[in-house]
């Protein structure tokens, strides 16, 4: 057996952290083993499945690009104590460059770097304008350590085209891993749909609803003003957001200014998403940019009719109940688009998934070969 050393910020419930572990309950564990390196004390929503599977979980500090030397002191001490890993998987974007610099120090040959989104471009407004100019700075730093990314990888992996040409460049090749699910799992099940309206109070109400972070790329703004939109044209609709993050009591006291906040059901960290997505009726997604984010693939499993950004890689679009619509546009043009498609009927697209190489089962051989290649090698 193989241990592989994934690394992450935390293990919480975000697209690449499903992701990795979509494929890590699926591997032959007898074959492959994960442990994980993250840089948050407290612990993540998936620890304690990582540990129930065999994996073991290692804590360091965040790292501080402005002065990582504190950092790079911890990491050496981590190698120097766990000499068994040949192959480190790093999740961390652009951050990446700082675990792999320490890590070819110590000689670990095999080093795969691994693109999960595509960060647009810093406009001079994000400047100017102090709210967003924190987040100005995040970009600005990113675009910097991207160049640093080819410095000491050995391996290039992706979420998608997009997210790949973002980190990597045009012209550096590299090897696309899905985002992929347990689809059988998100197959339309009118009964589980049934009954989690009537446990949610939800029956007799068109449900729309978005999964994601509360951080500014998922655009949570915007989705209010889309509901708001919604609801003043028909009352009986419901919006039910799933996750946590720092702006969720941001967007709570939005949506009570906005005298919506009892239309709203905010059901945090969930660990029951498949059942969830056949309670949903429209899936709603303006994000301001991403990666493939693997929320879509499972709202198109369950057979959802799904609004999302243009800024979105054409890459998730895998069956016909996707469409692209403008940030740019007044969220009216959303809301109007949604009430007219809000009929519909939900089919089984389990078959359009694995076509597309988005279900797990099918897809996690070739990925557990690889990683048993690099060291047989």
């Amino acid at each position: 057996m193989i241990r592989i050393l994934q690394v992450f910020t935390i293990m919480g419930r975000g697209g690449a952290e499903s992701m990795i572990m979509n494929y890590y309950r699926n591997m032959d564990r007898e074959k492959v083993q994960f442990d994980f390196l993250v840089h948050r004390q407290e612990e993540g929503a998936f620890d304690k499945e990582i540990k129930s599977l065999g994996g073991s979980i290692y804590r360091l500090s965040p790292i501080n690009p402005f002065f990582p030397g504190n950092y790079y002191q911890e990491l050496r001490t981590f190698f120097k104590e766990h000499k068994e890993y040949t192959v480190i998987h790093s999740h961390l974007n652009t951050f990446t460059s700082f675990v792999f610099k320490i890590a070819e120090e110590f000689k670990i040959p095999y080093r795969i770097a691994h693109a999960h989104t595509a960060t647009e471009k810093i406009k001079f407004n994000d400047i100017i304008h102090p709210k967003s100019a924190k987040e100005a700075l995040k970009k600005s730093v990113k675009f910097r350590l991207k160049k640093r990314i080819h410095d000491h990888t050995t391996h290039y992996f992706s979420c998608g085209e997009k997210a790949g040409n973002w980190l990597f460049g045009t012209e550096q090749p590299f090897r696309i891993m899905n985002n992929a699910i347990d689809a059988e799992k998100f197959v339309y099940n009118p009964e589980i749909s049934k009954k989690y309206k009537k446990e949610n109070g939800l029956e007799n109400q068109l449900i729309i609803g978005h999964i994601g972070n509360f951080t500014e790329p998922k655009n949570h703004t915007y989705l209010l003003k889309i509901f708001q939109k919604i609801h003043q044209k028909k009352a009986d609709c419901r919006l039910v957001l799933i996750g946590d993050g720092p702006l969720r009591k941001t967007i709570e006291s939005e949506a009570k200014q906005r005298s919506i906040d009892d239309k709203i059901h905010f059901l945090g960290l969930r660990s029951d998403i498949a059942n969830l997505c056949q309670m949903l009726d429209i899936f709603v997604f303006p994000s301001l940019y991403e990666g493939l984010p693997v929320t879509l693939i499972e709202a198109q499993a369950a057979g959802l009719k799904i609004f999302a950004s243009d800024t979105i890689t054409n890459e998730v679009h895998i069956t016909d109940n996707i469409s692209f619509l403008s940030i740019k546009d007044d969220p009216s043009v959303w809301a109007d688009k949604i009430l007219k498609n809000q009929s519909y009927k939900r089919t089984n697209t389990f078959d359009q998934i694995k076509k597309h190489g988005y279900d797990i089962k099918s897809g996690v051989k070739a990925f557990e070969d690889f990683y048993v290649s690099l060291t047989s090698n």
